[in-house]
């Protein structure tokens, strides 16, 4: 086997573990599928928790329902693009989609930022 031949049977190999962790497929061969299913359960925990602390409103609102609709949700299905706020996003999607969760209200356009000065060490000037 050539080195190059090696390094794409080596990707496909990863490839086929990060599919059995995040999306649900089948165990590659000559993996422990129990040993699979428990880091996929402790990966699964992980973006539960951190979706809990972005959006703390939808902890509240599933209240002790929220780690199986959250586990529910993202069992099968790996992180999306954009990382943790775009699972929380496509979680509260879903919640809105199934009528679990209240249509978000518009967001108005934000103003110009207070000026806190003190905040930097900034002080006012005598004139």
């Amino acid at each position: 086997m050539s080195e190059d031949e090696a390094r794409e049977a080596l990707a496909k190999a990863q490839a086929a573990l990060v599919a059995a962790l995040v999306a649900g497929e089948e165990a590659p061969r000559g993996f422990d599928r129990e040993r699979l299913r428990i880091q996929e359960a402790a990966l699964i925990s992980k973006r539960r928790r951190t979706v809990a602390r972005l959006r703390p409103d939808l902890a509240a609102l599933l209240g002790d329902g929220f780690a199986g609709e959250f586990d529910a949700y993202a069992r099968g299905r790996p992180k999306p693009q954009g990382g943790s706020h775009a699972d929380a996003r496509d979680f509260a999607d879903q919640l809105r989609a199934a009528g679990r969760l209240p249509e978000e209200p518009a967001v108005p356009e934000p103003g110009p930022p207070p000026r806190r000065w003190w905040l930097f060490g900034g002080r006012r000037r005598a004139g």
